[in-house]
């Protein structure tokens, strides 16, 4: 699980993220095993406290649960995971229509420049967007 850490944010923000992404995209799955604090900090070469705190934030969000003894897991929710989703998504968006505002398009201009990218897409692969 390589991360590139981005020095201009906390490292344990960073850790959270990842873990997120990764089970909105299905590599982590529902109740799937979240790797042990000693494990991640080994894999990432960081302090073994920067992924303890990245892992409590995350129990306390409710994003993973823990079972004493047995380790932190992925939550059970579909909800919560779907909410992480679409906040990701809206982050995302957010970005993109800002980028897109910087280079002079209004929103009907964005809204076609997105329309005719996502039917190129379709005509291309013969798949929905």
């Amino acid at each position: 699980m390589p991360i590139e850490f981005d020095n201009n944010l906390p490292i344990y923000l960073q850790i959270m993220t990842h873990i997120k992404r990764q089970m909105v995209t299905g590599a982590l799955q529902p109740g799937d095993k979240v790797p042990a604090v000693r494990e991640l900090a080994s894999e990432l070469q960081i302090n073994p406290n920067t992924v303890q705190r990245a892992l409590q934030e995350l129990e306390r969000d409710g994003t993973v649960e823990s079972r004493r003894g047995l380790g932190r897991y992925v939550t059970s929710e579909e909800g919560k995971i779907m909410a992480i989703k679409k906040e990701m998504a809206g982050e995302l968006l957010d970005r993109f229509l800002e980028g897109m505002k910087e280079l002079g398009f209004a929103g009907d201009d964005i809204t076609a420049i997105v329309a005719d990218a996502i039917q190129t897409k379709q005509e291309g692969k013969g798949e929905e967007v």
